[in-house]
């Protein structure tokens, strides 16, 4: 998906607000929430000092609102997968989960605003990561778990689901904080559409087989 900010003098009130969240997103991005200005925006935008308290009510909403309009662009641009394997093996789901996740992490265009944010907000929370986490992560958190459980047996202590769930997802988020030090190790290290695919495969299989193992353990006697 392609951006332009380059918007008509007459535009109306959704160009104008379009236009904030992607000059909001591009210098959150660069600077973190507590260092942009709203004059900073502004700016890049093209509107006049008041538009962000005018379309937003002020800059902590503005940043809320890029974090969903991210969110919106990477699932537009990458469609939830899972629904198509909702009545297949437990595989097929965990592959659809990953690679939906990785599509949308390592995503190089505008969409990669929300993976830039989300590090910052892991180094130094604000109020919105509350918000994003009962709106995007936690629905997330709770599809991998039925997945998981569905290799575990219905049975299986929920730590133990929900420490399964976090490897996976560190598996994928590894490939979205770590670049810089990937890159380096290996220059030859890419993100493209088929090596996403085949990243996908491999977590894939390295956490099934995981899985597996953890539950033939689970049902040996004691």
């Amino acid at each position: 998906m392609v951006f332009d900010r380059s918007l008509p003098a007459g535009r109306g009130a959704p160009e104008t607000r379009r236009a904030l969240l992607l000059a909001g997103g591009e210098v959150f991005a660069e600077v973190g929430f507590r260092t942009a200005t709203v004059r900073e925006i502004c700016r890049r935008a093209g509107t006049n000092g008041a538009a962000v308290n005018y379309h937003f009510g002020d800059k902590e909403r503005l940043y809320l609102e890029v974090f969903r309009f991210a969110a919106g662009c990477a699932a537009e641009k990458y469609p939830d997968t899972f629904a198509v394997t909702a009545g297949g093996r437990p595989e097929a789901k965990l592959k659809a989960f990953v690679l939906d996740l990785l599509r949308r992490i390592l995503d190089g265009g505008p969409c990669a605003w929300h993976g830039k944010l989300m590090a910052m907000e892991m180094i130094d929370p604000t109020r919105a990561l509350d918000t994003v986490v009962e709106e995007r992560i936690r629905p997330m958190a709770e599809r991998l778990a039925v997945i998981v459980t569905e290799f575990l047996g219905p049975g299986a202590p929920p730590d133990v689901v929900r420490r399964c769930g976090s490897t996976i997802v560190s598996q994928c988020v590894f490939h979205r904080h770590c670049q810089a030090v990937l890159r380096r190790l290996w220059p030859q290290q890419e993100y493209g559409l088929a090596d996403i695919e085949r990243l996908a495969d491999h977590i894939t299989e390295f956490s099934v087989a995981g899985l597996r193992q953890f539950a033939r353990t689970a049902r040996r006697p004691s």
